[in-house]
């Protein structure tokens, strides 16, 4: 048994255990039942579990979800085009998100693969300091994916 302020007391019968945290007008909690013989302690639950609360909503706050971002390029995309998806590919990385880069092939495209394995490397060199290829660019029906991670 270990007592409210955290000294051991030693092993108890439970119904003077029960008697002990009574009279200090706390709580007795079993902390480890699996133990031979099980461990229970004297705290202020309620206690106890607000602060347990306060400790995950705390973590909740500072975890960040990754979603992931998709910027769809065509095989034959002007130079304009391109500078304004690749700046949305930047501002996703630098948000922290991953980036789904795709090539979508429309018609007879799809037999000329190989411009859009072209547009997909240019856009990881151009993006190299700020991401690691999680996907190398592979073709898939009628589009050709690669996935970028920012880097940590």
């Amino acid at each position: 048994m270990v007592g409210a302020e955290g000294e051991q007391i030693g092993i108890k019968p439970i119904r003077e255990a029960l008697q002990m945290a009574i009279d200090l007008n706390l709580d007795l909690v079993n902390v480890a039942p699996q133990a031979k013989p099980p461990v229970c302690r004297i705290m202020d639950y309620g206690k106890f579990r607000y602060e347990q609360q306060k400790k995950e909503k705390e973590a909740r706050k500072n975890q960040k979800v990754v979603d992931i971002k998709e910027v769809w390029f065509r095989a034959n995309i002007e130079e304009h085009d391109y500078q304004t998806k690749l700046r949305n590919v930047v501002k996703f990385l630098k948000d922290g998100d991953k980036v789904k880069c795709s090539v979508r092939f429309r018609g007879r495209e799809i037999t000329h693969a190989n411009i859009g394995q072209k547009i997909l490397e240019r856009v990881k060199t151009e993006v190299a300091e700020l991401s690691v290829i999680e996907r190398q660019p592979k073709l898939e029906g009628r589009s050709m994916i690669m996935i970028l991670a920012p880097k940590a």
